[in-house]
């Protein structure tokens, strides 16, 4: 018997998310790897690598916000989609599910605050 593989399969080079877009659910990848990138105008910029295991696209679940980036495949990628129901459901069957979430958040936020320090340290000099 075979196993049923869940999520979808983005190949390489493929947009899983545009910033701008609506957003109502949060992904999980499951393989592969992804860049996130801010768009301003013509210009796009890198802002982070992730990797299996990594979550994006939690701030759509907590708040009706666009998207704030873009998140390209940068290998083929497999993710799982989540969205607000299924995960409301899921955080009162296991509420370490909210904390992952919520780590998740806290450690972009922090590695952000590190990027914006040295970037007024530049701006200084």
């Amino acid at each position: 018997m075979r196993k049923e593989v869940l999520g979808k399969v983005f190949p390489a080079g493929q947009t899983i998310v545009k910033q701008g877009d609506a957003g109502d659910c949060m992904y999980v990848i499951q393989e592969g790897d992804a860049e996130v990138f801010k768009v301003e105008g013509a210009v796009e910029t890198l802002v982070d690598h992730m990797h299996a295991g990594d979550i994006f696209g939690e701030m759509a679940i907590l708040e009706r916000q666009k998207r704030s980036a873009t998140v390209r495949a940068r290998t083929d990628v497999r993710v799982l989609t989540i969205d607000k129901k299924t995960f409301l459901r899921r955080v009162q069957e296991d509420p370490s599910l909210a904390f992952t979430v919520l780590r998740s958040m806290s450690n972009r936020v922090r590695r952000l605050d590190i990027e914006l320090a040295e970037l007024k340290s530049e701006i200084e000099l």
